[in-house]
């Protein structure tokens, strides 16, 4: 007998956020385990059988395997659905956008959100924190100029290149990142929360 979908996650954190959106749009029935990161949940020994890495989100399938990495775990479930594109090269672009997500997005704005939503923005990481905003913005002028081109980032149509970047940018004011000054990705966040089967942050 088949096990039931399940998700190993934190709904507050953008990359955890992302998994539950994705599923949430496909109409796919998980169950979803509480970890709570800042109580050390993820590195008891129980939960590193499930991912030795301690992190989250990780998914337990239903055949028992477990997947880790959030924009792994986007592509797993997208494949084969409108949500990842079949021609070679729309996919080579919705793949371009995910390692940008990790890698010029994430660094910046998550970080800021955490020292500034979970830490109250201490004193001692005042500095870090400022120095967050510049790579943060160049991120976000990034998405700005895609987004002035077409209504997604990648084409005409909803991906998870979308998702994976829409998790984080939409409480980027959470982290200091007024997002008024990006007409574009204002609408865009708009646009993607208006989907049927969207469902929010703390839904």
């Amino acid at each position: 007998m088949a096990m039931a979908l399940r998700v190993y996650g934190d709904i507050q954190s953008g990359n955890c956020y992302k998994v539950k959106l994705l599923l949430s749009l496909l109409g796919t029935h998980h169950e979803w385990q509480h970890v709570d990161i800042l109580a050390g949940e993820s590195q008891t020994p129980a939960f590193l059988q499930i991912n030795p890495n301690g992190k989250i989100p990780t998914v337990q399938l239903e055949d028992g395997r477990f997947l880790a990495e959030s924009n792994a775990i986007l592509t797993f479930f997208a494949e084969d659905t409108p949500l990842l594109p079949q021609d070679k090269y729309q996919k080579a672009k919705v793949m371009e956008w995910l390692f940008f997500e990790q890698y010029s997005h994430e660094p910046f704005i998550a970080v800021a959100r955490f020292i500034q939503k979970y830490q109250g923005l201490p004193e001692e990481r005042k500095a870090e924190y400022d120095s967050l905003q510049t790579g943060g913005h160049k991120a976000l002028k990034v998405m700005e100029k895609q987004l002035s081109n077409s209504p997604y980032l990648v084409g005409e149509s909803l991906s998870i290149a979308d998702i994976a970047l829409y998790a984080y940018t939409h409480v980027a004011h959470e982290g200091g990142f007024f997002i008024q000054q990006y007409p574009h990705i204002q609408a865009w966040i708009e646009k993607i929360a208006q989907h049927p089967r969207y469902v929010g942050m703390l839904s």
